[in-house]
């Protein structure tokens, strides 16, 4: 049979494969923009420049800051289709009585929803008023109605925005609360050493926190913002410390000192307890204590174990990585060490993080790895009960370390393009990536849980 006529005679099995492949993968990310909340019909929303108030030459800036601000976590937050400010009218209502609804709701706009308001800057304070209009409910169409009165500062002026952006996600996303407010822990090399930093959600207000001058890991913050605990390397080998944000000062965690090799710290999500990865046994294994540092005990004893990461729903299971069968994989278990499941079937799989609905975890794999395929690290969502996965990242770089957002909508997590490491977040199905930090290399981010 000649070479045509042969692909004649495949081309239909070919195509039902391609189909099959192709509503494979529309199933895999249907069920997880069902499990993040990321599956309810998007609202077509407008937020509105809010109109100038007064003549305080503040004015102008603070209003350009809030605007850009409030349109950017709008659409950060992955449930509205934001409409483009380009196709919206040129009015700037201020109040309720300045808004013509049809204006909005007719195309070009279209918009469902509409986020609008005044802002005006007085004797050094910020004042802004915002409304949430429905377009299509002429006779009752205030969802809510919010007022801001702070210090005027730029920084101020995103706060406010964070807020009533926060406020519309809440309203409009299921009760699920906003992450606009949220910060971002992570490493970064850029003043020399390895040391731990923090910055805004959308990778604004970058601060250093630690100045040890030496190398900083793993940082975890704690439920209630108040420490960050995170592996540093000192004259006695790797060690579990902590910062305390309310005393500005390394505090005491006497757990995590012996053994010489103590690393990965993670909070339950009550705050009670930290897991940590020690070899203090002779090899790595799986400990915990409480998150004074005390009634520390061994949670596993089968092999090279490390990386934990709690269930923030229920605070009675563990994931983890676990060497024990050659490559690492991830592995969860019941607190007390039991009921042990393996949950990737190969290849090199690494930095398991718990999503705060308990049913889903995202971690870092190479399907392929081996001798001679180097494959590519990615970031995989798996559903904990099926084992079901999805690739959220495409061999772009390698990818590692994500961790959840508070709202279980998105995913932060590392990307070393070139020998260079970055900062990215993206939707938890994989779009909307976007890179947050610019500046020297940058790694191992955790995103707060408020």
């Amino acid at each position: 049979m000649k070479a045509p006529a042969l692909l004649r005679a495949f081309l239909p099995a070919l195509i039902c494969i391609l189909v099959f492949v192709s509503c494979a993968g529309i199933g895999a990310q249907d069920w997880v923009r069902t499990g993040t909340n990321l599956s309810n019909t998007t609202i077509r929303l407008a937020a509105s420049d809010f109109k100038p108030v007064g003549a305080d030459p503040q004015t102008p800036t603070l209003k350009s800051v809030f605007d850009a601000t409030l349109a950017k976590d709008l659409d950060n937050a992955g449930i509205f289709e934001m409409v483009s400010k380009s196709l919206t009218p040129q009015s700037m209502p201020g109040a309720p009585n300045e808004i013509v609804l049809s204006q909005w709701s007719a195309d070009p706009a279209n918009a469902a929803m509409v986020a609008f308001g005044a802002l005006s800057v007085n004797s050094g304070k910020l004042a802004v008023y915002g409304w949430l209009f429905d377009t299509r409910n002429t006779a009752n169409p205030q969802v809510f109605g919010q007022q801001f009165n702070e210090a005027a500062s730029p920084e101020m002026a995103r706060t406010i925005a964070h807020r009533f952006a926060d406020a519309i996600i809440y309203r409009l996303g299921g009760g699920v609360n906003g992450i606009a407010e949220t910060k971002i822990y992570f490493v970064s090399s850029r003043t020399g050493s390895k040391e731990i930093w923090s910055m805004d959600y959308d990778g604004e207000n970058q601060q250093q926190i630690t100045h040890l001058g030496t190398i900083a890991l793993s940082p975890r913050i704690s439920p209630d913002n108040s420490r960050v605990a995170f592996a540093a390397l000192g004259d006695g080998g790797w060690s579990v410390r902590m910062y305390s944000f309310d005393l500005g000062r390394l505090v005491s965690f006497p757990a995590g000192t012996a053994g010489g090799s103590n690393q990965s710290p993670a909070w339950s999500s009550d705050g009670a307890k930290i897991a940590f990865s020690s070899a203090r046994s002779g090899k790595p294994e799986i400990w915990v204590a409480d998150a004074s540092g005390s009634n520390l005990r061994r949670l596993t004893a089968f092999g090279t174990d490390t990386s934990p990461s709690w269930n923030p729903r229920t605070n009675s299971q563990i994931a983890w990585i676990s060497g024990r069968t050659g490559l690492p994989q991830i592995y969860i278990m019941d607190m007390d060490g039991s009921n042990v499941q393996r949950m990737t079937d190969g290849g090199y799989a690494v930095s398991p993080n718990w999503a705060p609905n308990g049913g889903l975890l995202t971690f870092s794999w190479n399907r392929k790895y081996g001798p001679g395929d180097p494959g590519g690290q990615d970031i995989y969502v798996m559903d904990i009960a099926s084992k079901r996965w999805l690739q959220a990242t495409h061999e772009s770089g390698s990818n590692d370390f994500p961790a959840w957002s508070p709202d279980g909508r998105h995913i932060v997590f590392e990307r070393t393009i070139g020998g260079h490491a970055q900062i990215w977040s993206m939707l938890a199905d994989g779009t909307h990536q976007q890179q947050l930090t610019h500046s020297g290399n940058n790694f191992m981010p955790n995103w707060s849980l408020k």
